[in-house]
C-alpha cells in the first residue's frame, strides 16, 4: 500500500509556509518519507502565495521533487489569483471532494496548517 500525505496549507503566516509547509514539502519525497505527497493551498495561504516570490520559488523546489500542488478554485477565484497560481503550476480544483476522499482513505494521512 502506498503511503500518501495531503497537507492542507491554509495559514496566511509566511513563517508557517517557509519553516514547515514548504521546508518539509521539499524533502518528503527525496527522503522517502512518503510515496506520494500533495500540498493543497486553501484560504488565506492562496493570497500569500500569489504575492510572495520567495514562497513561489520554494513551491517550485518542492514541485521539482514530485510534490503536487493544488488550490481551492473557489477561494483562488475570490482572491482573483487563479491564473497566477496556475502559471506557477498549482492546479485549481474543487478541493472538497479530494479532501473528503483523503480523510476517508486508509492509505492517506492529512495534515492541516
Amino acid at each position: 500500500m502506498k503511503k500518501k500525505l495531503l497537507i492542507i496549507w491554509s495559514s496566511s503566516e509566511k513563517d508557517v509556509a517557509k519553516k514547515f509547509v514548504l521546508l518539509y514539502g521539499s524533502v518528503i519525497l527525496p527522503r522517502n518519507y512518503w510515496d506520494e505527497a500533495t500540498i493543497m493551498v486553501w484560504g488565506p495561504s492562496i493570497e500569500l502565495l500569489a504575492k510572495d516570490k520567495e514562497l513561489q520559488t520554494m513551491v517550485k523546489t518542492a514541485m521539482d521533487t514530485g510534490v503536487k500542488f493544488n488550490t481551492c478554485v473557489v477561494c483562488s477565484d475570490e482572491y482573483g489569483v487563479t491564473k497566477e497560481l496556475e502559471e506557477l503550476g498549482v492546479e485549481a480544483i474543487h478541493t472538497g471532494e479530494m479532501l473528503t476522499e483523503a480523510l476517508q482513505s486508509d492509505d492517506t494521512k492529512v495534515l492541516t496548517l
